[in-house]
């Protein structure tokens, strides 16, 4: 889709922003594997972090996520103009998603259940991945029909 004049309120980003950080998602969930080969806990650890990287993309926006500001800040200055724009509220729910998941996989490393800590980053890399080579944001299509389940207000 071509930008519209409504990516000036905020309501859209520019989709190499959440592109890029599924890039970066991708990388820290693959190091989080490959440590809890070696340790349940320093994988609960990277894992925590990166769940407060999703709470802060859900509560705050593409944005002001940290890996939004990182593009922002250092990639998006050195590219032409977007081209291609996404709504922000599906990009804000598929990151409460991958929070969902990063958190269910931290207290499970932390506890000592590394399998399902595991399985859980596993979840979250296959979305991330998904969005990072792909640019299909498994999120954004769930979105749609979770809306559809919210109350309408009066």
């Amino acid at each position: 889709m071509s930008v519209p004049d409504s990516t000036r309120t905020g309501h859209q980003v520019d989709v190499r922003g959440p592109r890029f950080a599924a890039w970066v998602t991708t990388a820290v969930l693959t190091v989080v594997l490959l440590v809890a080969t070696a340790s349940d806990t320093v994988a609960g650890i990277v894992l925590g972090v990166q769940a407060v990287v999703f709470a802060l993309g859900a509560a705050f926006g593409p944005r002001r996520s940290p890996y939004g500001a990182v593009f922002a800040r250092l990639v998006a200055p050195r590219l032409s103009a977007p081209t291609d724009v996404e709504p922000v509220a599906p990009l804000r729910f598929a990151q409460l998603v991958g929070f969902v998941f990063a958190a269910i996989g931290t207290v499970a490393f932390l506890l000592g259940a590394g399998t399902v800590g595991i399985v859980a980053t596993g979840f979250a890399l296959f979305a991330a991945l998904l969005n990072a080579a792909f640019g299909f944001c498994l999120g954004c299509q769930i979105y749609p029909l979770v809306a559809r389940l919210r109350p309408i207000a009066a």
